[in-house]
């Protein structure tokens, strides 16, 4: 199977992590993959690796455990004041509320308090994503499996189908490509022409030729599949059938 890898210029945050801590590291990771949208360049255990890695991989966002060593952290950003004139939005983590006046002194977007709360990850990636909006043009997809990419185009994609937490798209040619995500990742992701009518099922717009609400199905063109919709995506299918109403004939009967 194959990680899907969406190049970062057009619509991904790339964030950096400089944190000693592995299990905070991983947890944070975790948090943010749920996004979907959210990329790691870089992982540094101190501030001279982070100053040397944020260099080099110039990410959006840098998440930094302030609970090793603050205040050499806090002179790293202000160093970087000297090498760069855009610098990355930095979000300060800690067990305390100890650092929350420096970071506040040194302009950090937001202070996150560990345990992790996912309810204010949550409303300060929404705040970051309004402040830094990203283009989505995903024409492209890039499934990366090691050293191997393979590039799909999202119009040749009929639909995606959970494989428990992975996902399998189903192209128009008949082939099916397996990457290793859920379907909520993707759902995030993909053109608007996307849309989730079951737990199990996103599909592609441009494809459908059927609606039966008695049968709970929607049939797809250049196949014989019938998707089925769920009660809880009910509404996504009223909306999907609003929008072919409106550049569709409508006989009288």
């Amino acid at each position: 199977m194959a990680n899907l890898h969406v190049d970062k210029k057009s619509m991904e945050y790339s964030y950096a992590i400089i944190d000693s801590d592995a299990t905070s590291n991983l947890q944070l990771q975790h948090y943010l993959e749920e996004y979907g949208d959210f990329c790691l360049v870089s992982h540094s255990k101190n501030s001279n690796e982070g100053i040397d890695n944020i260099l080099k991989f110039s990410p959006d966002v840098v998440f930094i455990n302030l609970n090793d060593k603050a205040q050499e952290h806090f002179q790293m950003v202000t160093e970087l004041y000297q090498y760069i004139k855009e610098l990355p939005v930095f979000i300060g983590i800690s067990t305390s509320k100890a650092h929350a006046y420096d970071a506040i002194k040194n302009n950090f977007f937001d202070y996150w308090l560990l345990p992790y709360n996912e309810f204010n990850i949550r409303k300060s990636i929404l705040k970051l994503k309004k402040l830094m909006p990203k283009e989505k043009d995903l024409e492209t997809l890039c499934l990366k499996s090691y050293r191997d990419y393979h590039y799909v185009s999202t119009k040749d994609i009929l639909y995606l189908q959970a494989d428990n937490n992975a996902t399998d798209f189903i192209m128009k040619d008949g082939s099916v490509i397996s990457a290793y995500k859920t379907l909520k990742t993707y759902q995030q992701q993909l053109p608007k022409n996307f849309v989730r009518i079951h737990q199990s099922y996103i599909l592609n717009t441009n494809y459908v030729s059927r609606i039966n609400y008695g049968k709970s199905i929607c049939a797809l063109k250049l196949s014989k599949v019938q998707l089925p919709f769920s009660k809880s995506y009910r509404e996504n299918v009223d909306h999907l059938k609003n929008i072919l109403s409106k550049t569709t004939i409508h006989s009288v009967n």
